[in-house]
Protein backbone atom coordinates (compact mmCIF):
# COMPACT_ATOMS: atom_id res chain seq x y z
CA UNK A 1 0.00 0.00 0.00
CA UNK A 2 1.26 3.45 -0.85
CA UNK A 3 0.57 6.25 1.58
CA UNK A 4 -0.86 9.46 0.17
CA UNK A 5 -1.97 12.93 1.14
CA UNK A 6 -5.64 13.89 1.38
CA UNK A 7 -5.77 16.01 -1.78
CA UNK A 8 -8.56 18.34 -2.84
CA UNK A 9 -10.78 16.66 -5.43
CA UNK A 10 -10.35 17.77 -9.04
CA UNK A 11 -13.60 19.39 -10.15
CA UNK A 12 -14.97 21.23 -13.16
CA UNK A 13 -15.95 24.88 -12.63
CA UNK A 14 -19.69 24.08 -12.46
CA UNK A 15 -18.99 21.31 -9.93
CA UNK A 16 -16.92 23.68 -7.79
CA UNK A 17 -19.80 26.16 -7.81
CA UNK A 18 -22.29 23.41 -6.87
CA UNK A 19 -20.04 22.30 -4.01
CA UNK A 20 -19.73 25.87 -2.70
CA UNK A 21 -23.51 26.37 -2.93
CA UNK A 22 -24.19 22.99 -1.29
CA UNK A 23 -21.87 23.76 1.63
CA UNK A 24 -23.70 27.04 2.25
CA UNK A 25 -27.14 25.45 2.04
CA UNK A 26 -26.34 22.72 4.63
CA UNK A 27 -23.98 24.74 6.86
CA UNK A 28 -26.43 24.49 9.77
CA UNK A 29 -26.07 20.69 10.00
CA UNK A 30 -22.40 20.12 9.14
CA UNK A 31 -19.88 18.66 11.57
CA UNK A 32 -16.10 19.27 11.58
CA UNK A 33 -15.43 15.96 9.80
CA UNK A 34 -17.81 16.83 6.95
CA UNK A 35 -15.18 17.96 4.43
CA UNK A 36 -15.44 18.38 0.66
CA UNK A 37 -15.05 14.64 0.06
CA UNK A 38 -18.03 13.97 2.32
CA UNK A 39 -20.21 16.58 0.60
CA UNK A 40 -19.27 15.34 -2.84
CA UNK A 41 -20.70 11.90 -2.03
CA UNK A 42 -24.18 13.41 -1.81
CA UNK A 43 -23.72 15.74 -4.79
CA UNK A 44 -22.54 12.90 -7.03
CA UNK A 45 -25.40 10.71 -5.86
CA UNK A 46 -27.77 13.40 -7.16
CA UNK A 47 -25.80 14.35 -10.29
CA UNK A 48 -24.69 17.65 -8.70
CA UNK A 49 -28.27 18.86 -8.27
CA UNK A 50 -27.77 20.94 -5.09
CA UNK A 51 -31.42 20.97 -4.07
CA UNK A 52 -31.79 17.19 -4.41
CA UNK A 53 -28.48 16.56 -2.64
CA UNK A 54 -29.53 18.77 0.26
CA UNK A 55 -32.84 16.91 0.57
CA UNK A 56 -31.02 13.56 0.52
CA UNK A 57 -28.50 14.60 3.19
CA UNK A 58 -31.10 16.15 5.51
CA UNK A 59 -33.34 13.08 5.25
CA UNK A 60 -30.34 10.86 5.99
CA UNK A 61 -29.45 12.84 9.11
CA UNK A 62 -33.05 12.47 10.32
CA UNK A 63 -32.77 8.74 9.62
CA UNK A 64 -29.55 8.59 11.67
CA UNK A 65 -31.29 10.29 14.59
CA UNK A 66 -34.29 7.94 14.39
CA UNK A 67 -32.06 4.85 14.47
CA UNK A 68 -29.64 6.28 17.04
CA UNK A 69 -26.75 5.59 14.66
CA UNK A 70 -24.20 7.65 16.59
CA UNK A 71 -24.91 5.65 19.76
CA UNK A 72 -24.84 2.14 18.30
CA UNK A 73 -21.45 1.43 19.87
CA UNK A 74 -23.28 1.32 23.20
CA UNK A 75 -25.97 -1.04 21.89
CA UNK A 76 -25.51 -4.72 22.70
CA UNK A 77 -26.85 -6.74 19.74
CA UNK A 78 -28.34 -10.23 20.11
CA UNK A 79 -25.59 -12.84 20.42
CA UNK A 80 -26.92 -14.66 17.34
CA UNK A 81 -25.43 -11.92 15.13
CA UNK A 82 -21.93 -12.41 16.46
CA UNK A 83 -22.07 -16.15 15.85
CA UNK A 84 -24.08 -16.41 12.63
CA UNK A 85 -23.83 -13.13 10.66
CA UNK A 86 -21.30 -13.98 7.93
CA UNK A 87 -18.79 -11.24 7.16
CA UNK A 88 -15.27 -10.16 7.99
CA UNK A 89 -12.32 -8.06 6.86
CA UNK A 90 -8.92 -9.47 6.00
CA UNK A 91 -7.02 -6.25 5.36
CA UNK A 92 -6.82 -3.54 2.72
CA UNK A 93 -6.41 -3.13 -1.01
CA UNK A 94 -3.39 -1.55 -2.68
CA UNK A 95 -4.80 1.97 -2.04
CA UNK A 96 -5.60 1.38 1.63
CA UNK A 97 -9.33 0.67 1.20
CA UNK A 98 -10.96 -1.82 3.57
CA UNK A 99 -11.57 -5.27 2.07
CA UNK A 100 -14.81 -6.88 3.27
CA UNK A 101 -15.57 -10.56 2.57
CA UNK A 102 -19.14 -11.91 2.83
CA UNK A 103 -19.77 -15.66 2.40
CA UNK A 104 -23.36 -15.01 1.36
CA UNK A 105 -24.58 -18.61 1.43
CA UNK A 106 -23.79 -18.60 5.15
CA UNK A 107 -26.71 -16.26 5.80
CA UNK A 108 -29.56 -18.26 7.31
CA UNK A 109 -32.16 -15.58 6.58
CA UNK A 110 -35.00 -17.78 7.85
CA UNK A 111 -33.14 -18.42 11.10
CA UNK A 112 -32.19 -14.74 11.54
CA UNK A 113 -35.77 -13.57 11.10
CA UNK A 114 -36.86 -16.06 13.73
CA UNK A 115 -34.02 -15.28 16.14
CA UNK A 116 -34.18 -11.48 16.15
CA UNK A 117 -36.55 -8.69 15.23
CA UNK A 118 -36.29 -7.12 11.80
CA UNK A 119 -35.37 -3.80 13.42
CA UNK A 120 -32.46 -5.44 15.25
CA UNK A 121 -31.22 -7.05 12.03
CA UNK A 122 -31.25 -3.67 10.28
CA UNK A 123 -29.71 -1.96 13.31
CA UNK A 124 -26.90 -4.51 13.39
CA UNK A 125 -26.27 -3.99 9.67
CA UNK A 126 -26.00 -0.24 10.30
CA UNK A 127 -23.63 -0.89 13.20
CA UNK A 128 -21.33 -2.96 10.98
CA UNK A 129 -21.38 -0.35 8.22
CA UNK A 130 -20.55 2.41 10.68
CA UNK A 131 -17.66 0.39 12.08
CA UNK A 132 -16.17 0.05 8.60
CA UNK A 133 -16.87 3.73 7.84
CA UNK A 134 -14.81 4.76 10.86
CA UNK A 135 -11.98 2.43 9.90
CA UNK A 136 -12.05 3.75 6.33
CA UNK A 137 -11.96 7.36 7.57
CA UNK A 138 -8.82 6.60 9.59
CA UNK A 139 -7.29 4.92 6.55
CA UNK A 140 -7.98 8.01 4.44
CA UNK A 141 -5.78 10.11 6.74
CA UNK A 142 -2.82 8.02 5.60
CA UNK A 143 -3.77 6.88 2.10
CA UNK A 144 -6.05 9.57 0.68
CA UNK A 145 -9.80 9.88 -0.03
CA UNK A 146 -10.10 6.67 -2.07
CA UNK A 147 -9.44 4.76 1.15
CA UNK A 148 -12.84 5.92 2.43
CA UNK A 149 -14.46 3.48 0.03
CA UNK A 150 -14.91 -0.27 0.46
CA UNK A 151 -13.86 -3.24 -1.63
CA UNK A 152 -16.39 -6.04 -1.12
CA UNK A 153 -16.18 -9.70 -2.10
CA UNK A 154 -19.50 -11.59 -2.08
CA UNK A 155 -18.97 -15.34 -2.27
CA UNK A 156 -22.19 -16.84 -3.67
CA UNK A 157 -20.97 -20.45 -3.60
CA UNK A 158 -23.85 -22.77 -2.55
CA UNK A 159 -26.33 -19.89 -2.75
CA UNK A 160 -29.94 -21.10 -2.51
CA UNK A 161 -32.74 -18.86 -3.79
CA UNK A 162 -35.43 -20.71 -1.84
CA UNK A 163 -34.85 -18.75 1.37
CA UNK A 164 -35.63 -15.48 -0.37
CA UNK A 165 -38.98 -16.71 -1.66
CA UNK A 166 -40.09 -16.23 1.96
CA UNK A 167 -41.75 -12.80 1.85
CA UNK A 168 -40.27 -11.30 5.05
CA UNK A 169 -36.81 -12.32 3.82
CA UNK A 170 -37.29 -10.65 0.44
CA UNK A 171 -38.67 -7.53 2.12
CA UNK A 172 -35.72 -7.42 4.52
CA UNK A 173 -33.20 -7.59 1.67
CA UNK A 174 -34.95 -4.77 -0.18
CA UNK A 175 -35.17 -2.67 2.99
CA UNK A 176 -31.44 -3.10 3.64
CA UNK A 177 -30.55 -2.25 0.02
CA UNK A 178 -32.74 0.87 0.13
CA UNK A 179 -31.27 1.87 3.48
CA UNK A 180 -27.77 1.54 2.06
CA UNK A 181 -28.62 3.42 -1.15
CA UNK A 182 -30.29 6.33 0.68
CA UNK A 183 -27.76 6.79 3.46
CA UNK A 184 -24.36 5.53 2.28
CA UNK A 185 -23.92 6.94 -1.24
CA UNK A 186 -20.65 6.63 -3.16
CA UNK A 187 -18.82 4.43 -0.62
CA UNK A 188 -18.38 1.36 -2.80
CA UNK A 189 -15.03 1.27 -4.60
CA UNK A 190 -15.46 -2.15 -6.17
CA UNK A 191 -17.62 -5.23 -5.62
CA UNK A 192 -16.67 -8.74 -6.75
CA UNK A 193 -19.55 -11.23 -6.78
CA UNK A 194 -17.86 -14.61 -7.23
CA UNK A 195 -19.10 -18.19 -7.69
CA UNK A 196 -22.51 -16.94 -8.79
CA UNK A 197 -24.92 -19.73 -9.83
CA UNK A 198 -27.41 -19.22 -12.66
CA UNK A 199 -30.31 -18.66 -10.25
CA UNK A 200 -28.47 -15.69 -8.72
CA UNK A 201 -29.15 -13.56 -11.80
CA UNK A 202 -32.89 -13.77 -11.09
CA UNK A 203 -32.51 -12.38 -7.59
CA UNK A 204 -29.98 -9.75 -8.65
CA UNK A 205 -32.32 -8.44 -11.35
CA UNK A 206 -34.79 -7.59 -8.58
CA UNK A 207 -32.25 -6.04 -6.22
CA UNK A 208 -30.51 -3.88 -8.82
CA UNK A 209 -33.72 -1.91 -9.37
CA UNK A 210 -33.03 -0.32 -6.00
CA UNK A 211 -29.39 0.56 -6.73
CA UNK A 212 -28.11 3.70 -8.47
CA UNK A 213 -26.00 3.65 -11.63
CA UNK A 214 -22.79 4.46 -9.75
CA UNK A 215 -23.14 1.43 -7.47
CA UNK A 216 -24.08 -0.87 -10.36
CA UNK A 217 -21.03 0.30 -12.32
CA UNK A 218 -18.79 -0.95 -9.49
CA UNK A 219 -20.23 -4.47 -9.42
CA UNK A 220 -18.67 -7.29 -11.41
CA UNK A 221 -20.26 -10.78 -11.37
CA UNK A 222 -18.28 -13.97 -11.96
CA UNK A 223 -19.44 -17.58 -12.26
CA UNK A 224 -17.55 -20.56 -10.79
CA UNK A 225 -14.35 -19.76 -12.65
CA UNK A 226 -11.42 -18.89 -10.39
CA UNK A 227 -9.24 -18.26 -13.45
CA UNK A 228 -11.44 -15.25 -14.21
CA UNK A 229 -12.17 -13.67 -10.84
CA UNK A 230 -8.89 -14.31 -9.02
CA UNK A 231 -6.70 -12.27 -11.44
CA UNK A 232 -9.27 -9.46 -11.27
CA UNK A 233 -9.10 -9.45 -7.46
CA UNK A 234 -5.29 -9.53 -7.48
CA UNK A 235 -5.28 -6.36 -9.57
CA UNK A 236 -6.51 -4.53 -6.46
CA UNK A 237 -5.67 -6.76 -3.50
CA UNK A 238 -2.30 -8.25 -2.62
CA UNK A 239 -2.33 -12.05 -2.06
CA UNK A 240 -1.27 -11.58 1.58
CA UNK A 241 -4.65 -9.94 2.29
CA UNK A 242 -6.76 -12.63 0.61
CA UNK A 243 -7.58 -15.93 2.39
CA UNK A 244 -5.79 -18.98 1.04
CA UNK A 245 -9.25 -20.55 0.60
CA UNK A 246 -9.81 -18.04 -2.23
CA UNK A 247 -6.36 -18.41 -3.75
CA UNK A 248 -4.47 -15.87 -1.62
CA UNK A 249 -1.78 -16.38 1.02
CA UNK A 250 -3.60 -15.46 4.26
CA UNK A 251 -4.34 -18.15 6.88
CA UNK A 252 -5.14 -18.28 10.58
CA UNK A 253 -2.34 -18.89 13.06
CA UNK A 254 -3.23 -22.59 12.97
CA UNK A 255 -3.08 -22.63 9.17
CA UNK A 256 -6.84 -22.61 8.53
CA UNK A 257 -7.28 -21.30 4.93
CA UNK A 258 -10.77 -19.93 5.65
CA UNK A 259 -9.39 -17.39 8.16
CA UNK A 260 -11.99 -18.09 10.84
CA UNK A 261 -10.21 -15.62 13.11
CA UNK A 262 -11.13 -12.80 10.72
CA UNK A 263 -14.28 -14.01 8.97
CA UNK A 264 -17.54 -15.36 10.43
CA UNK A 265 -18.87 -17.91 7.95
CA UNK A 266 -22.39 -18.04 9.39
CA UNK A 267 -24.37 -21.22 8.94
CA UNK A 268 -27.70 -22.67 9.99
CA UNK A 269 -28.90 -21.07 13.21
CA UNK A 270 -29.81 -23.61 15.92
CA UNK A 271 -33.46 -23.61 16.94
CA UNK A 272 -32.65 -22.70 20.53
CA UNK A 273 -32.05 -19.13 19.30
CA UNK A 274 -35.56 -18.90 17.81
CA UNK A 275 -37.99 -16.40 19.34
CA UNK A 276 -40.81 -16.96 16.84
CA UNK A 277 -42.16 -19.63 14.52
CA UNK A 278 -44.24 -19.91 11.35
CA UNK A 279 -45.57 -22.96 9.57
CA UNK A 280 -43.61 -22.67 6.31
CA UNK A 281 -41.46 -20.44 4.15
CA UNK A 282 -44.45 -19.30 2.16
CA UNK A 283 -46.82 -18.56 5.02
CA UNK A 284 -48.21 -15.04 4.60
CA UNK A 285 -51.67 -15.67 6.00
CA UNK A 286 -50.97 -13.79 9.25
CA UNK A 287 -50.92 -10.45 7.44
CA UNK A 288 -54.10 -8.41 7.32
CA UNK A 289 -55.02 -5.05 5.81
CA UNK A 290 -57.46 -2.62 7.36
CA UNK A 291 -58.25 1.08 7.50
CA UNK A 292 -58.39 2.80 10.89
CA UNK A 293 -60.75 5.70 10.55
CA UNK A 294 -59.90 9.16 11.81
CA UNK A 295 -60.45 9.51 15.55
CA UNK A 296 -60.68 5.75 16.15
CA UNK A 297 -58.58 2.80 17.38
CA UNK A 298 -57.97 -0.86 16.57
CA UNK A 299 -57.51 -3.17 19.57
CA UNK A 300 -56.38 -6.79 19.35
CA UNK A 301 -56.69 -9.13 22.35
CA UNK A 302 -54.50 -12.14 23.14
CA UNK A 303 -55.01 -14.42 26.13
CA UNK A 304 -51.87 -16.28 27.21
CA UNK A 305 -52.08 -19.33 29.46
CA UNK A 306 -48.62 -20.91 28.98
CA UNK A 307 -45.08 -19.79 29.73
CA UNK A 308 -42.42 -19.57 27.01
CA UNK A 309 -44.70 -17.63 24.66
CA UNK A 310 -43.84 -14.58 22.52
CA UNK A 311 -46.09 -11.85 21.15
CA UNK A 312 -44.67 -10.66 17.82
CA UNK A 313 -45.76 -7.74 15.62
CA UNK A 314 -44.88 -6.47 12.18
CA UNK A 315 -46.78 -3.59 10.61
CA UNK A 316 -46.64 -0.62 8.28
CA UNK A 317 -48.94 2.24 7.32
CA UNK A 318 -49.32 4.20 4.11
CA UNK A 319 -48.48 7.93 3.97
CA UNK A 320 -48.97 8.70 7.68
CA UNK A 321 -47.76 7.60 11.11
CA UNK A 322 -49.85 5.99 13.85
CA UNK A 323 -49.72 5.38 17.60
CA UNK A 324 -48.80 1.88 18.74
CA UNK A 325 -48.64 0.23 22.15
CA UNK A 326 -49.13 -3.02 24.08
CA UNK A 327 -50.92 -3.29 27.44
CA UNK A 328 -50.94 -6.26 29.81
CA UNK A 329 -53.63 -7.36 32.30
CA UNK A 330 -53.15 -10.00 34.98
CA UNK A 331 -56.46 -11.87 34.71
CA UNK A 332 -56.16 -13.12 38.30
CA UNK A 333 -55.23 -9.94 40.17
CA UNK A 334 -56.55 -7.30 37.78
CA UNK A 335 -53.15 -5.57 37.73
CA UNK A 336 -52.52 -3.51 34.55
CA UNK A 337 -49.34 -2.08 33.04
CA UNK A 338 -47.85 -0.99 29.72
CA UNK A 339 -45.57 -3.54 28.05
CA UNK A 340 -44.93 -1.09 25.22
CA UNK A 341 -45.77 2.57 25.83
CA UNK A 342 -48.36 4.00 23.48
CA UNK A 343 -46.63 6.50 21.19
CA UNK A 344 -46.50 7.66 17.59
CA UNK A 345 -44.29 5.62 15.29
CA UNK A 346 -43.14 6.43 11.76
CA UNK A 347 -44.48 3.19 10.31
CA UNK A 348 -45.09 4.94 6.97
CA UNK A 349 -41.30 5.32 6.55
CA UNK A 350 -40.23 1.81 7.51
CA UNK A 351 -41.85 -1.34 8.86
CA UNK A 352 -42.17 -1.55 12.64
CA UNK A 353 -41.33 -4.96 14.06
CA UNK A 354 -40.77 -6.29 17.55
CA UNK A 355 -41.71 -8.83 20.17
CA UNK A 356 -42.20 -9.28 23.91
CA UNK A 357 -41.98 -12.30 26.17
CA UNK A 358 -45.43 -13.06 27.57
CA UNK A 359 -46.36 -14.15 31.08
CA UNK A 360 -48.89 -16.91 31.74
CA UNK A 361 -52.44 -15.95 32.74
CA UNK A 362 -52.20 -12.50 31.18
CA UNK A 363 -54.34 -10.77 28.57
CA UNK A 364 -52.37 -8.62 26.13
CA UNK A 365 -53.99 -5.77 24.22
CA UNK A 366 -52.26 -4.52 21.08
CA UNK A 367 -53.40 -1.00 20.21
CA UNK A 368 -53.23 0.89 16.92
CA UNK A 369 -54.42 4.36 17.85
CA UNK A 370 -55.57 6.97 15.32
CA UNK A 371 -57.68 8.97 17.77
CA UNK A 372 -55.32 11.96 17.55
CA UNK A 373 -56.03 12.39 13.84
CA UNK A 374 -59.13 14.44 13.09
CA UNK A 375 -58.84 14.42 9.29
CA UNK A 376 -56.91 11.40 8.06
CA UNK A 377 -57.77 7.70 8.10
CA UNK A 378 -54.79 5.31 8.11
CA UNK A 379 -54.34 2.23 5.93
CA UNK A 380 -52.62 -0.43 8.02
CA UNK A 381 -50.99 -3.72 6.98
CA UNK A 382 -50.19 -5.79 10.04
CA UNK A 383 -49.31 -9.17 11.46
CA UNK A 384 -49.64 -9.74 15.20
CA UNK A 385 -49.16 -13.33 16.36
CA UNK A 386 -48.57 -15.29 19.54
CA UNK A 387 -46.01 -18.08 19.22
CA UNK A 388 -46.48 -21.62 20.42
CA UNK A 389 -45.03 -22.56 23.84
CA UNK A 390 -41.36 -23.51 23.59
CA UNK A 391 -41.86 -27.28 23.80
CA UNK A 392 -44.42 -27.17 20.97
CA UNK A 393 -42.18 -24.79 19.01
CA UNK A 394 -39.37 -27.34 19.14
CA UNK A 395 -41.60 -30.06 17.66
CA UNK A 396 -42.89 -27.72 14.96
CA UNK A 397 -39.37 -26.58 14.05
CA UNK A 398 -38.31 -30.21 13.65
CA UNK A 399 -41.21 -30.79 11.25
CA UNK A 400 -40.20 -27.69 9.24
CA UNK A 401 -36.62 -28.91 9.00
CA UNK A 402 -37.74 -32.38 7.86
CA UNK A 403 -39.95 -30.81 5.20
CA UNK A 404 -37.08 -28.66 3.89
CA UNK A 405 -34.72 -31.66 3.80
CA UNK A 406 -37.30 -33.67 1.85
CA UNK A 407 -37.63 -30.81 -0.66
CA UNK A 408 -33.84 -30.65 -1.05
CA UNK A 409 -33.65 -34.41 -1.67
CA UNK A 410 -36.39 -34.16 -4.30
CA UNK A 411 -34.54 -31.34 -6.05
CA UNK A 412 -31.33 -33.40 -6.07
CA UNK A 413 -33.15 -36.38 -7.60
CA UNK A 414 -34.71 -34.17 -10.28
CA UNK A 415 -31.33 -32.71 -11.18
CA UNK A 416 -29.73 -36.14 -11.78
Amino acid sequence: MSKGVLKAPVLQDDEKFALMKFRRSVSDILKPEHDDHFLLRWLRARQFNVENAEKMLRESLKWREKWGVDDLDEWEPPVVFEKYKPYGTTGFDKDGSVVIIIPFAGIDIWGLLHSASKNDIIKNTIRILEKFMKLAYEQSKMYGPEARKFVVIFDMDNFVMKQYAYRPAAELVINVVQMYSNNYPEILKYCYIINAPKIFSFGFNIVKKFLDEYTLSKICIYKHNRNKWLPAIFERIEPRYLPKYYGGELTDNDGNPKCLEKICWGGKIPKEYYISEEDSYNNTSTYKITTIKKGSKLKLYFDVEDSGVFLKWDFKTELYDIKFGVRALNVKTGEKFNEVDLKRVASHESEETGFITCQPNYRYTVIFDNSYSYFKSKKLTYSVVVSLPLEKLEKSANKIEEKILDQNENECEESK
